[in-house]
């Protein structure tokens, strides 16, 4: 695999500056995850595994706290392949009952316990495992999930007398280590299975990719309970690191930057929304310590750059990522700070190792360069599938033509491959829909917005605003406030983009809602309400019946509860299909023909009443003008009478 020059210098350059890397070596991958924990406990016994707010646990005790959990599930459940559930907030515990499961030569299940209890229920219900592990913390929580159906353990009341000594079961790397519920589109969280042989192989490109040696210290922000947890935990746990757990849904985004600093993290490791938002807290501090920041979950925009660029040290670098949680790393871009972003959208970048990318159109055929298609992965180390759904699993995972043990898998994420090989990540490819028509990217939507100012977040989805006429709806996270006018957003879109991929509407939020950490949750945002925008502009009401009139059909096409007689109508949220309505409507209130071209050259109540006026001037003398105008005001008022008659009628 030949890269660019620069990429090379950077890779090569993203080493600890004070540590001595051991390669991880490719025969290793043929074991068990808890075989390679156990040499690293051997080579670093009195080194620091986890640091708490409650202190360091060394590398010895950690293992003695998962080898005791590790022998209380066999003396409980005897040597049997099966599923042990995990219920623990996010720490120390945690990743020793994580760790002792695997050493029971259990599958993992993690739970959340921030989740609703229905949510950890039905993963219960579908996983069938045979125990659920909590502590005191957890108990009374994990209680109303099992229902009395499946035994709870309480490690915290484990006796004492339990061996500290690793349990020494022969686990094959085809054996499950893990099943963690990822969203399903469904409705219904999708399990992911996975094994140690695949989990050792990420585990070992990643390490070997940004050479994590026993000196650094990594953050890990995300709870065990999703997938991207496990490159952050095993990254390090499995080659002599230090892992820092931060909880934060207790803690939030606010003391995050003091955190890293006082604990002198080196690889912080963050998705992308979790960034931006711990960009937004920074007042000037700095982070001397961390040598790389590793981005994922989601597209990375140009901006994004900023924070690392203003916020970390010279000689910090800055990853880009695509994984998913069947297929591992997919792609890795790496950035210094001198390092050009041309485009709106930071690339992916360059092939990692045994892992091919295809970009496939609708009908399965490959795309050519710059052209958009969905990433699809060919590898001999994909997820097993989808647990308990081999329909899912089928149409998700094919096998590759040529053979040789390798496979397939649609990731469901859009690309765009330049002719040097770099890989653009678009997005997911339920976030590539049609408007009026025309095909649109809600990331580079996004993109442009993003680089707005006075925006500090944001997520751009589509409503419908009436059956079948699907408009996209921005959802803003302003710098401050009073927010940016959104006379303003829309015209730092109008001027990058064309006209259908203008948001029809916007909303201004505090925070956008999340479903996990980095995830938003796209079914909590509001719909958009029916109040007029604030487009920086005085609210004028109409002044005569034509207007009144022409500012009700207006209203009313635009959903909106008022407009004013100088608001322009694009900024209302009109589209040309909305033009169309608009004009039909007129016509039919003034009996008269209005071109569509009407909306373009008198794009307000005021301008396009004017306009009626004039133009049934048109048809009589001169001398007529004034009986007229007269007529119309007359007709205009009179329909006013008779709507509002009917309306009373109706009531």
């Amino acid at each position: 695999m030949r890269l660019p020059p620069e990429q090379q210098a950077l890779r090569d350059r993203c080493f600890h500056p004070n540590g001595a890397f051991v390669e991880f070596e490719e025969a290793d991958i043929e074991q068990s995850i808890s075989d390679r924990f156990e040499d690293q406990v051997r080579r670093h016994a009195a080194r620091p595994a986890i640091e708490t707010a409650g202190g360091p646990i060394t590398y010895g005790e950690l293992n003695g706290d998962a080898n005791r959990i590790a022998h209380a599930i066999l003396a409980g459940r005897g040597d049997r392949r099966e599923r042990v559930a995990l219920l623990f907030h996010h720490g120390a515990a945690a990743i020793a009952a994580t760790l002792g499961a695997l050493k029971a030569g259990r599958t993992y299940v993690p739970l959340d316990p921030f989740v609703p209890i229905g949510r950890n229920r039905f993963i219960v219900e579908d996983a069938q495992p045979e125990l659920l592990v909590a502590d005191n913390e957890t108990l009374a929580l994990a209680s109303e999930v099992a229902q009395g159906g499946l035994p709870v353990m309480n490690v915290d009341d484990l006796a004492h007398g339990l061996p500290a000594d690793n349990p020494g079961l022969r686990i094959g790397p085809d054996a499950l280590s893990y099943l963690i519920y990822t969203s399903g589109s469904t409705g219904q969280p999708k399990g992911v299975m996975q094994n140690h042989r695949n989990v050792l192989f990420t585990m070992r490109e990643w390490i070997n990719l940004v050479h994590i040696c026993p000196e650094d210290r990594l953050s890990l922000l995300r709870t065990l309970s999703v997938v991207g947890s496990v490159r952050d935990l095993f990254g390090g746990l499995l080659s002599g690191a230090a892992v820092l757990p931060l909880d934060m849904k207790k803690e939030g985004v606010v003391p995050l930057g003091r955190w890293l600093a006082d604990r002198g993290v080196t690889i912080f490791n963050t998705v992308v929304t979790l960034f931006r938002n711990f960009g937004a807290t920074l007042a000037g501090e700095t982070f001397p310590s961390v040598r790389l920041i590793k981005l994922s979950g989601e597209p990375v925009h140009r901006r994004d750059l900023e924070i690392y660029r203003n916020a970390f040290a010279p000689d910090c670098l800055a990853l880009n990522m695509l994984a998913s949680s069947e297929a591992g790393s997919v792609r890795a871009y790496f950035m210094d700070k001198d390092t050009p972003i041309h485009d709106q959208l930071v690339p992916i970048g360059y092939g990692l190792e045994a892992c091919d990318v295809l970009l496939l159109d609708e009908r399965g055929r490959p795309v050519g360069f710059d052209e958009i298609g969905e990433i699809a992965v060919r590898s001999r180390f994909l997820a097993p599938g989808y647990w308990r759904l081999p329909e899912l699993t089928a149409a998700s995972f094919l096998p590759a033509p040529e053979g040789g043990g390798a496979r397939i898998f649609l990731t469901g994420d859009l690309g765009r491959m330049r002719p040097d090989g770099c890989l653009v990540h678009l997005g997911r490819k339920d976030a590539h829909v049609k408007i009026r028509g025309f095909s649109v990217e809600l990331a580079e939507v996004e993109a442009v917005l993003r680089d707005a100012v006075g925006v500090r977040n944001v997520v751009v989805t589509t409503r419908e605003r009436t059956p079948g006429h699907q408009i996209l709806v921005a959802y803003v996270v302003p710098t401050e406030r009073p927010a940016v006018s959104i006379d303003a957003l829309r015209r730092a879109v109008a001027a990058t983009l064309p006209d259908y991929m203008v948001p029809s509407a916007f909303v201004i939020l505090d925070e956008l809602p999340l479903a996990g950490p980095g995830k938003v949750n796209v079914r909590a945002l509001p719909e958009p309400d029916r109040g007029r925008p604030e487009l920086g502009i005085p609210l004028v009401q109409p002044r005569t019946p034509v207007e009144e009139e022409m500012a009700r059909i207006w209203a009313e096409v635009l959903g909106l509860d008022r407009v004013g007689i100088h608001d322009p109508f694009l900024d209302l949220g009109g589209d040309s299909l909305l033009a169309s309505q608009v004009v039909s409507r007129v016509i039919r209130a003034f009996h008269f023909d209005v071109p569509l071209r009407a909306l373009l050259d008198a794009p307000t109540v005021a301008e396009m009443a004017l306009m009626v006026v004039q133009q049934k001037a048109m048809r009589v003398r001169r001398e007529d003008v004034g009986g007229v105008l007269a007529e119309v005001e007359r007709k205009a008022a009179e329909h006013i009478v008779r709507r509002q008659a009917t309306s009373e009628g109706s009531d």
